[in-house]
């Protein structure tokens, strides 16, 4: 799958179901979540440990699999974004999105000019090593990159409609844990403050033709997100999936012992 098919997706009406990896650093975690049936995976480098060694591995399956893999980065930082660019994400996600200011910085440094300003280095896992037309080459990525930027605050809930309103960027997505706690009703995600912040930050992204997306833990937030509208959506994680596993085949074993 190229990646400008998950922007073709979403603009015909598809909802997509990725997750996180947040601590597996085995390559062969990309092969198990595809066959799985997941559309997407973001990789979790601001709260993971990932080295930059790992997380090329990992990307690198991923894009030899053709299975979509955007990259959390810890911040807006030139030699982070281009040292994953440069791997072959699928796109960024940034954390803590409160300003426009924010948004325009990581196009800068995730898109190639003229976009922005993304230094030039082709002969890169990015292009698999092939020999490339230089500027064919740069307005096909500056077109397929994904970028999100990920509301977590009230601050951020303010300045949606200018940050998802920056050329460039192309999902709104909503990180409910660190909202709620910003709010003060941590975890209390059916709460009005957090439906109205759910309806304005969707609201946003809609009325300039973009997406947004949320992630949670249980399945059951992700249906009634769908049915609101939201298309990018993520659930649980590496972690939880495979502790869910675990715990439901032991109480079962020990329920029939």
């Amino acid at each position: 799958m190229k990646r400008y098919e998950i922007k073709q997706r979403l603009k015909n009406g598809e909802n997509l179901l990725g997750t996180m990896i947040t601590v597996f650093q085995n390559p062969d975690i990309v092969k198990l979540l595809k066959v799985s049936g997941f559309d997407f995976a973001v990789l979790d480098c601001e709260h993971g440990s990932f080295e930059y060694g790992e997380a090329a591995r990992i990307i690198g399956l991923a894009r030899a699999l053709e299975f979509p893999i955007i990259v959390r980065i810890p911040e807006v930082r030139r030699e982070q974004i281009l040292k994953y660019m440069e791997m072959g994400a699928d796109g960024l996600l940034l954390p803590s999105t409160e300003t426009k200011e924010q948004a325009e910085m990581l196009v800068k440094y995730a898109k190639y000019a003229p976009m922005g300003d993304r230094g030039v280095s082709l002969t890169r896992p990015h292009t698999d090593y092939k020999k490339v037309n230089g500027r064919e080459y740069m307005d096909e990525v500056n077109q397929e990159t994904i970028l999100m930027c990920q509301i977590e605050s009230r601050k951020g809930v303010e300045h949606i409609e200018e940050i998802i309103g920056t050329e460039g960027i192309d999902i709104a997505f909503v990180g409910p844990n660190d909202l709620s706690q910003d709010m003060g009703v941590l975890g209390q995600y059916e709460c009005p403050q957090m439906l109205a912040a759910y309806d304005r930050i969707l609201a946003a992204a809609k009325n300039v033709g973009k997406q947004a997306g949320i992630h949670f833990g249980k399945k059951e937030y992700i249906v009634s997100s769908r049915a609101k509208g939201y298309q990018m959506n993520m659930c649980g994680n590496d972690v939880s999936f495979l502790m869910t596993g675990a715990k439901a085949s032991l109480e079962y074993l020990k329920e029939n012992s």
